[in-house]
């Protein structure tokens, strides 16, 4: 009799043991958060397809000054913007289009669309990923 209540004692711990290990596991786990998909630039133009040739992905952390203007260029590939720090405005060259952004955001870039940005009062840090051919440049 002792035996069988030991046996019931120990399966109810070690039950118990399991299910909070369990719990405990769960709020340890990966998570990810998609913060851009996207088919078309900001301004709703539709991007076509990748360049010919090997492709090469670049990723490129791209810190700017206060109060700043840049060249106007643009990216003969598809790119994406994620803002670490500061506050950008890009505009389209023709047709006054705008978007600022700001730190935690991203950007679906224009392909072959002569743009710019602007920074504010602080200097402005992010990453923009690059997806291209080998050989290609990322701006001109």
């Amino acid at each position: 009799m002792n035996i069988n209540i030991l046996l019931v004692v120990a399966s109810l711990l070690l039950g118990n043991m399991a299910f909070a290990d369990k719990n405990m596991q769960g709020t340890n786990q990966p998570t990810s958060q998609i913060l851009l998909e996207a088919t078309q630039s900001w301004d709703g133009t539709p991007y076509k397809a990748y360049p010919e040739g090997q492709p090469e992905l670049s990723i490129l952390k791209i810190s700017i000054p206060a109060n700043s203007t840049l060249k106007w260029h643009q990216h003969p590939v598809p790119n994406a913007a994620y803002v670490l720090s500061g506050e950008l405005t890009v505009e389209a060259k023709e047709g006054g289009k705008s978007i600022r952004i700001k730190a935690g955001e991203t950007l679906a870039e224009m392909v072959d669309i002569i743009h710019r940005g602007k920074t504010g009062n602080t200097p402005v840090e992010l990453v923009v990923f690059y997806a291209g051919a080998a050989g290609t440049p990322l701006s001109r």
